[in-house]
């Protein structure tokens, strides 16, 4: 999705992303209060923030050390993939293929070094080495493979600075 011309973030627009990158669960009063403006011009506001694609999405970020003595630790792996071919159309064809996997949980286009670095999350090691396989080793353009097992995440973020005002 393009921004249309017309789309200009102003000193609220600001301060509502950043709000709702640190805490999207706000509640439209809460948010209307932290920008000192009505709750319907918040309402208003956000969905044209969302309208305009600025944010994608909402999600809730889960602790995984909390998780574990539920449902396992799983296998967090961070991989950097070179092309055999590294032109624009086998780029976006690796990234297309790769992207659609529910294991692959960020994508990231690079340089210098590898062509991509992928952030994966699996179950355990069976469910990596299948990911490994129906990803990778199943892909003739893949030259190289590098992977490398988080043991402990330090920090998590997804926070996008932002100006103080524009």
């Amino acid at each position: 999705m393009e921004l249309s011309a017309s789309t200009k973030l102003d000193a609220i627009d600001i301060l509502l992303l950043d709000a709702l990158q640190q805490d999207s669960s706000l509640s439209n009063q809460a948010l209307a209060e932290r920008a000192h403006i009505s709750p319907p011009t918040c309402l208003r506001r956000v969905k044209r923030l969302v309208e305009d694609g600025l944010i994608e999405r909402q999600i809730a970020i889960l602790s995984a050390d909390r998780l574990a003595p539920l449902i396992g630790h799983g296998l967090q792996a961070i991989v950097e993939i070179t092309l055999e071919r590294q032109g624009e159309e086998a780029q976006a064809a690796f990234e297309q293929r790769v992207v659609q996997d529910s294991a692959v949980q960020q994508c990231y286009r690079v340089s210098p070094g590898p062509d991509f670095v992928l952030i994966v999350q699996t179950r355990d090691m069976p469910d990596y080495l299948a990911l490994t396989q129906r990803l990778f080793t199943s892909d003739a353009n893949v030259r190289n493979v590098k992977s490398y097992f988080s043991t402990k995440r330090g920090k998590f973020g997804a926070r996008i600075p932002l100006p103080s005002s524009p």
